[in-house]
C-alpha cells in the first residue's frame, strides 16, 4: 500500500483504503477499499478537495524513497551479523516477504 498525492493517481490504480469525507472515522465514506480508479473518479475526488489516496502496491516512485533493491540490501546489512542464527534468518525472511509485498511485488506472497 502506498499513500500518494491525488495528482499522481492514475486510472487503473486500486484503492487500498476507503476515502472518507474528513479525518473523523465516523464521517461518510466517499469511496470504498478495492475501487479501481478511473479518470472521471479522480477528477471528482480532486473537485471534492481530496488531496491524497492510498493505493494497492507501490506504483509511484517518490523522491527520497528507497527502491525495493535498496531496501533489500539494507535488510541484508542489518542481519549480516546474525547470519549463523537460524531463528534470526527466519525473522529476516519474514521481513523480506513483507517488504516485497508492501512494494507491490507478487513474489512476496
Amino acid at each position: 500500500m502506498q499513500k500518494i498525492p491525488i495528482t499522481l493517481a492514475k486510472a487503473g490504480m486500486v484503492l487500498a483504503k476507503e476515502i472518507k469525507g474528513s479525518e473523523d472515522p465516523a464521517s461518510m465514506t466517499i469511496c470504498g477499499k478495492g475501487v479501481k480508479l478511473t479518470e472521471s473518479l479522480i477528477d471528482r475526488l480532486r473537485q471534492m478537495g481530496i488531496q491524497t489516496v492510498s493505493v494497492e502496491g507501490h506504483p509511484v516512485a517518490m523522491p527520497g524513497e528507497a527502491s525495493l533493491g535498496e531496501m533489500l540490501v539494507a535488510l541484508d546489512r542489518r542481519f549480516n551479523h546474525v547470519a549463523n542464527d537460524p531463528l534470526m534468518m527466519k525473522v529476516k525472511e519474514l521481513y523480506r516477504k513483507h517488504i516485497i509485498r508492501s512494494m507491490g511485488e507478487p513474489s512476496g506472497r
